[in-house]
């Protein structure tokens, strides 16, 4: 289980501090998918970063009970729009590296997951499309061999096909033990994949729950989402009256 307790982070430059989580606690327990929501900023990327021990922050993440440290970082993997591959290096040589560095290393995964992409293993990475880029830093992430998987924006640059053929195979092949935390925007294509929801504002968790929770109350996750930052539906017709008005 990852467990995160009073996390709090700040940034800070010349003109002050800004926070950017605050006295955030969750737990995430073997096995499951978790789905991480919010608006740009409300700090979804810095908690999956403090939970990789990226970033400095005030609070604990532990994982297993125990505080995450070179013994047990392999435990984690993280796919990330940023990339963390090396560009200059093939697929095929990312694999062997891989290998080499992380005896939980699924090879036989990796290469059906590089054909259900259609990627070449003889290219650099570097070379790739956007969106064949984003494909390969998950595929890493997935056959690391890690028991948590943490995943921001992975899609980004991928067409809605590829995706929604994604999750269906990511269902079929991870396996009990594995927990999935996936930060995104697209939240009806993810509502059939997840089990759980966390939903965080201005650095703060706002809103905790599973999809069979949802299911009971006759909610779907949209609507969960939208009661939960309290959205306003008429906000457009009220801009757009406002613009309206100051052009006549």
């Amino acid at each position: 289980m990852i467990e995160i307790k009073n996390l709090t982070k700040y940034y800070y430059s010349a003109t002050g501090g800004k926070r950017a989580l605050g006295d955030v606690s969750l737990q995430l327990p073997r096995g499951e998918i978790v789905g991480l929501f919010g608006e740009n900023g409300a700090g979804k990327t810095t908690l999956l970063k403090c939970i990789l021990g990226l970033l400095n922050y005030k609070g604990s993440v532990t994982l297993d009970g125990q505080p995450v440290n070179r013994k047990n970082i392999h435990l984690l993997s993280f796919a990330t729009c940023e990339h963390s591959f090396f560009p200059t290096m093939t697929a095929k040589e990312h694999a062997n590296f891989y290998e080499m560095h992380f005896p939980a290393f699924r090879r036989k995964r990796f290469e059906a997951l590089m054909d259900f992409f259609e990627l070449p293993a003889g290219r650099a990475v570097g070379q790739l499309s956007t969106g064949q880029k984003n494909q390969f830093e998950v595929i890493l992430a997935l056959c690391q061999g890690a028991d948590y998987i943490l995943m921001d924006e992975p899609f980004a640059g991928n067409d809605v096909f590829n995706r929604e053929d994604f999750y269906k195979v990511l269902l079929g092949i991870l396996e009990e033990n594995e927990t999935v935390i996936l930060s995104t925007h697209l939240l009806e294509e993810v509502e059939n994949f997840i089990g759980r929801a966390v939903l965080l504002h201005k650095g703060c968790i706002v809103g905790d729950c599973t999809m069979e929770q949802l299911e009971e109350q006759g909610k779907d996750l949209m609507t969960f989402v939208k009661e939960t930052y309290q959205y306003r539906a008429d906000r457009v017709i009220r801009a757009l009256g406002e613009l309206g008005g100051k052009d006549r």
